[in-house]
């Protein structure tokens, strides 16, 4: 198969291992080949510009930008970039966000078998979906369940940073009052009673990132 008919795949993740083992994998593979890497957030849309892959496979927690800020910052560009999610999160925020945004595919390194990778990479080549199993009932239970909105998840997030009523009051100019207010609201949408309780829950399923 000539190298203009291969499927030409951009990898984006932050270790280098990473990138050397998926690099062997679908450089084995006949009708596809690596044409770039790229390890942090900014220089994704650089190596995109350049290079312009048929699939980006694509880790969730990069240096510099989020994924699903990535993903969105690509789509914005070329609405007909294909991102696959290949990542070790399997919060549902993480999945909801990184689908919102407009990954084709998502897929959970801890649970990958021979061959999943590459299958995935034709399926979304090919305009279809594949989300892992797992991601998928993380997924339904994210659509399932009560929204934080924006303003929920600022304060969730200095919750989880440790900090008090006040400092939050002081970091997102809100009365004391306020921010009570949303501490409730949250603790009755993430089914918690307290702010550490809280702040594990919003760690584990995504909402926030501590990196």
């Amino acid at each position: 198969m000539s190298e203009a008919s291969k499927i030409r795949v951009l990898i984006v993740d932050d270790h280098l291992v990473v990138r050397i083992g998926l690099r062997a994998i679908i450089d084995a593979e006949p009708d596809m080949m690596v044409v770039a890497e790229a390890a942090d957030g900014p220089s994704v849309l650089a190596t995109y510009a350049e290079h312009r892959p048929d699939i980006t496979v694509l880790d969730l927690r990069l240096p510099g930008m989020s994924g699903p800020e990535i993903i969105a910052a690509l789509r914005e560009r070329d609405p007909q970039a294909t991102v696959i999610v290949l990542t070790s999160y399997d919060g549902d925020e993480n999945v909801y966000r990184a689908i919102n945004a407009g990954a084709r595919g998502y897929l959970l390194k801890g649970t990958l078998p021979d061959g999943v990778l590459e299958a995935a990479i034709r399926k979304v080549h090919a305009g279809q979906w594949l989300i892992a199993p797992e991601a998928a009932a993380r997924l339904a239970d994210r659509m399932a369940g009560p929204s934080l909105t924006p303003r929920e998840v600022n304060v969730l997030e200095q919750v989880a940073r440790g900090k008090s009523n006040k400092e939050i009051c002081a970091a997102l100019s809100l009365a004391d009052g306020t921010v009570k207010t949303h501490l409730a609201h949250i603790y009755e949408k993430l089914h918690v009673t307290d702010r550490t309780e809280a702040a594990l829950v919003a760690v584990q399923r995504g909402i926030v990132s501590l990196r």
